[in-house]
């Protein structure tokens, strides 16, 4: 039974992520010369999400303070970073945003090209180049009232303890005056199982938004009591 209910999800993924390529497509392709930001493709990720989440029979989702997001309001959004369901489970706070992904999701069909089309933030490792590439791209979005995402441990976490925050969303936070929204993620380690396909337990997620943080009295040599801050709010959640 395993085994046919995960066939089942794996597939039926697959087959609503090609749909959504293709209707971020279409929208794209329909929208461009108004939608500069492209919004409304962005949006389209929402049902998407909804639609993973629900057929997957093993996973079950909470969601908490939404009375946090301010809509319309420009963040720099802080989450932990625990497996890939990650980037499902955020697009359930319906906010628009920009990702900063590493390049080799942009390499997958049909997600990689909808990251593409969305115009979120790649990220080559290693390259100090990019780093400074990303962050110029950052500033550039945030001063379009565009919210960012960042997974400011750089990558997932091998276990329930949280990486070390890099310093880079925070300073950027500080430099452009926009406020920092925590959001803490738990039990997704588990949703994707490593090394295998099938699914053998359920999972309990949470997704929790918490209160912002405003940064307009915040000086550039603050970042670092910010990130502890951050740090220190997320593990407490």
């Amino acid at each position: 039974m395993k085994i046919l209910l995960s066939i089942w999800f794996w597939f039926a993924s697959i087959i609503i992520t090609i749909i959504l390529f293709c209707v971020v497509f279409v929208v794209v392709l329909t929208t461009f010369p108004f939608d500069k930001k492209r919004k409304l493709a962005h949006a389209q990720c929402f049902w998407w999400s909804d639609c993973v989440i629900r057929l997957n029979p093993y996973w079950k989702l909470r969601v908490e303070g939404l009375e946090n997001i301010e809509r319309g309001k420009t963040y720099v959004i802080i989450a932990n970073h625990q497996s890939l369901a990650d980037i499902v489970v955020l697009y359930k706070t319906h906010m628009q945003f920009k990702w900063i992904s590493k390049e080799s999701l942009f390499k997958l069909p049909f997600v990689g090209w909808c990251l593409s089309l969305t115009k979120h933030i790649k990220l080559e490792r290693g390259d100090f180049s990019s780093i400074k590439k990303v962050y110029r791209q950052a500033s550039e979005w945030l001063r379009r009232d565009m919210s960012i995402l960042f997974f400011p441990e750089g990558t997932r976490s091998d276990s329930d303890e949280m990486n070390v925050f890099q310093n880079g969303a925070f300073k950027l936070a500080i430099k452009e005056k926009k406020p920092i929204l925590p959001i803490c993620i738990r039990g997704t380690r588990e949703a994707i199982p490593k090394g295998s396909w099938i699914f053998s337990t359920k999972v309990c997620a949470t997704l929790t938004v918490l209160p912002a943080i405003d940064t307009h009295a915040l000086s550039p040599g603050d970042f670092g009591a910010l990130r502890d801050m951050v740090f220190a709010r997320i593990t407490a959640t």
